[in-house]
């Protein structure tokens, strides 16, 4: 599958509270835990060029409709202080602010 069908948006990533390195790593466990219906992932892109906003693309397409049925995504970590509500869409390429 092409890349952008395997990849998904994410809104309302806690932003500035850690490094970038680590947001992505803990995206990346977000995405991976079966309970958040996640699978493999194959990339995190974050920082973006948006406020907030990552790419996380997985080896399998499958993996982001199940992700995508998941209504309720919370980012919890023990790094970050509170747990974070993530919206979670379809990538289109076709991105506009």
């Amino acid at each position: 599958a092409a890349k952008a069908s395997r990849t998904v948006v994410i809104a309302g990533v806690p932003d500035g509270l850690l490094q970038d390195d680590v947001m992505a790593d803990i995206l990346t466990i977000h995405f991976q835990k079966s309970r958040n219906n996640g699978g493999d992932v194959e990339e995190v892109t974050y920082p973006t060029g948006n406020k907030g906003v990552a790419y996380v693309t997985f080896e399998d397409q499958e993996v982001v409709r199940s992700v995508l049925r998941k209504g309720d995504h919370r980012l919890e970590d023990k790094r970050l202080s509170q747990s974070y509500p993530l919206r979670v869409t379809p990538y289109c390429e076709k991105v506009s602010s």
